[in-house]
């Protein structure tokens, strides 16, 4: 059965855990076409001047100057950069960025579970100058650049932080507010759900792994997103069987068993509750 092609970094500089190009490289005067595929590092796309197309997890995005694209390790994309499109493109791992602060990580946390963010030309100059920084220490290799580089890198995800909650209306604020305790576990689940899917669908299960009774990681889910864990776990399930049925040309019971369905029936009724077609409807509608 065919996997959705996974992509690492061929490059010798990664065995130190991160690469950072400059756009205008990586394009060489021409167009860069990326048919869909997954990483298994964080893809951090910034661009100053950007024409092309991006969808991440089959969700179209503009590439606009001033943009900046986030994904996760595991996230499915496919992009077109048009040349003339300046900036930086920066690869690295989940090890690479490892600040001993809990607290720090969850920036990382929060900031990559907005895969695009948009800026004006004020707020886009200061992440600029932080990821400049970056990719100087990161091509002279001065003494001690690596720490330099994580301060760097720091610095960058708390700017975009900063500058991506200010962009958001008070009505999404309001909507996706909730304490601070709240929006930790939050994150804690979503990456349990992105790890555990296949092999786990039952809230408890997840509660467990938390820690928690399912009563309350279902009062998370509602303060935080105002939906059940049950809704978290079935948008989960429908996204991975998307990623799937674009990916590969496996066939609907090979992606139910992936899925962990034996029961093929059961898995096509279930996709079509959720996502409104047939998974072969939906293959077909993206061709």
């Amino acid at each position: 059965m065919k996997k959705i092609p996974v992509r690492t970094i061929n490059e010798p500089r990664f065995s130190e855990g991160l690469v950072i190009r400059s756009v205008e490289e990586l394009l060489s005067g021409g167009d860069m076409v990326q048919e869909l595929h997954r990483h298994n590092f964080f893809f951090v796309l910034v661009l100053q001047k950007g024409k092309g197309e991006h969808s991440i997890d089959f969700v179209p995005y503009p590439v606009h100057d001033c943009t900046v694209f986030i994904m996760r390790p595991g996230q499915v994309h496919q992009l077109t950069l048009r040349r003339g499109s300046t900036g930086y493109l920066m690869q690295f791992n989940a090890d690479f960025y490892s600040p001993v602060a809990k607290p720090a990580d969850q920036v990382l946390r929060k900031v990559s579970g907005k895969n695009h963010y948009r800026f004006g030309p004020d707020g886009f100059d200061k992440l600029m100058a932080s990821l400049s920084c970056v990719f100087m220490e990161h091509e002279e290799k001065q003494e001690r650049y690596k720490q330099v580089i994580k301060a760097n890198l720091e610095i960058f995800f708390i700017q975009l932080l900063r500058q991506g909650h200010s962009t958001e209306s008070s009505t999404e604020s309001s909507t996706k507010a909730g304490s601070s305790y709240a929006q930790q576990r939050l994150d804690d689940l979503m990456v349990l759900l992105e790890t555990h899917i296949t092999t786990c669908k039952e809230v408890g299960k997840y509660a467990d792994m938390m820690h928690l009774t399912p009563y309350q990681l279902n009062a998370i889910t509602k303060e935080t997103l105002g939906k059940t864990c049950s809704q978290l776990i079935n948008e989960q399930i429908v996204l991975e069987a998307k990623r799937n049925l674009l990916a590969t040309t496996n066939r609907v019971n090979e992606i139910a068993l992936e899925l962990g369905y034996s029961d093929t029936s059961y898995f096509i009724r279930f996709f079509k509750k959720h996502a409104g077609s047939s998974p072969e409807a939906y293959r077909q509608n993206f061709k």
